[in-house]
């Protein structure tokens, strides 16, 4: 990639300068040792170098963010993005309800606003310190983890809880007559199978 701009800086200011014929020679050449399109060469070469360099995309997640994000992320047991995402209102709330974070407005909205692809991209520096170097074996653990679709904390109210159905029984022997009887209360639940 260095190179490539390099010739891009060493060339583009002769294109810049030649004439027609000149500048149809040059793009010939570049196009053959770089392989870009021939109009994505004419654009690239026609600017100069300090007019490509696009402007700095401002942050949307600043410090305070990143750092709330990883105090939650090991309350959490250090989970991936998916979970920690779907977890972070019910989280922020208990933690700020026990007096273990006090946020501002607004870094609480970012966090509530971030995207799981976010989350990891944000706190991938972090779980490398904390893996102390080492990437995560890829292998059967990897394997079966892609074939076990994963339900993560906001997916449990799929598939609706079952029903009970109460019967009140009363053992008397017979007749009621008076006195105390012993009563049972039988509850039968029906539970909705996972498979």
């Amino acid at each position: 990639m260095a190179t490539r701009k390099e010739l891009i800086e060493a060339v583009g200011e002769k294109y810049r300068a030649g004439t027609r014929r000149q500048q149809r020679e040059i793009l010939d050449e570049f196009v053959r040792l770089t392989s870009y399109h021939r109009k994505h060469a004419i654009r690239v070469l026609a600017l100069p170098a300090m007019a490509r360099t696009g402007r700095a995309r401002e942050r949307l997640y600043d410090e305070a963010v990143r750092q709330t994000l990883i105090i939650v992320w090991e309350a959490a047991d250090r989970i991936c993005g998916k979970r920690l995402k779907a977890l972070l209102p019910t989280l922020i709330e208990a933690m700020e309800r026990h007096g273990h974070l006090c946020l501002e407005p607004v870094v609480k909205g970012k966090l509530l606003a971030i995207s799981a692809a976010t989350i990891d991209r944000v706190l991938l520096p972090t779980r490398v310190l904390a893996n102390a170097g080492r990437r995560p074996r890829s292998g059967i653990g990897s394997a079966i983890r892609q074939r076990v679709p994963v339900r993560t904390f906001a997916d449990w109210n799929d598939p609706p809880p079952g029903y009970f159905e109460i019967d009140l029984v009363e053992h008397c022997d017979g007749i009621k007559e008076g006195g105390n009887y012993v009563h049972s209360l039988v509850l039968t639940g029906q539970v909705p199978c996972l498979l």
